[in-house]
């Protein structure tokens, strides 16, 4: 497997965002989706990173820029017939190596609170993200359980 950085330009990691973007509709009240779409994934501060098995897209992930030392951890998928491969962890892996590496020294993200995001919450623990409160222009929200770790 290869880690690339993606200037999200080809059809194939289109797809796998929009089917994201469906996928957290589906499950979290628009109100509380904070799921970056295509567009916004392509702002200056955000650093987008596809995963790559031979030539097919087996996962996704991106650190948007919050202030010099601190980082949010975006967009992480995995396609859902790899999950619980190994591949969210490889990602997690290098996105803090490539955090630190860019100069910061937090990261943070936003997840779901339901039980469908339980494995993710769990993947950011191992990795020891701990719960928070809300960062950046986050408000409480029953639906979003937040997390930080120092890098």
């Amino acid at each position: 497997m290869e880690i690339v950085v993606d200037d999200l330009s080809g059809p194939d990691i289109a797809q796998f965002l929009d089917e994201h973007i469906q996928q957290m509709r589906s499950l979290t009240p628009l109100e509380s989706k904070h799921a970056l779409d295509l567009d916004e994934l392509r702002q200056p501060g955000i650093t987008f990173w596809s995963v790559m098995d031979d030539d097919i897209l087996v996962g996704c992930g991106a650190i948007k820029k919050l202030d010099p030392t601190h980082a949010e951890i975006k967009s992480m998928r995995t396609t859902p017939m790899r999950k619980r491969s190994g591949i969210a962890s490889l990602l997690l892996a290098h996105i803090i190596s490539e955090a630190q590496h860019m100069g910061f020294t937090r990261l943070s993200l936003e997840t779901g609170s339901a039980e469908f995001f339980l494995p993710a919450r769990k993947l950011y623990e191992k990795f020891d993200f701990v719960p928070c409160d809300p960062f950046a222009d986050y408000k409480p929200d029953p639906n979003s359980t937040f997390m930080t770790r120092v890098i």
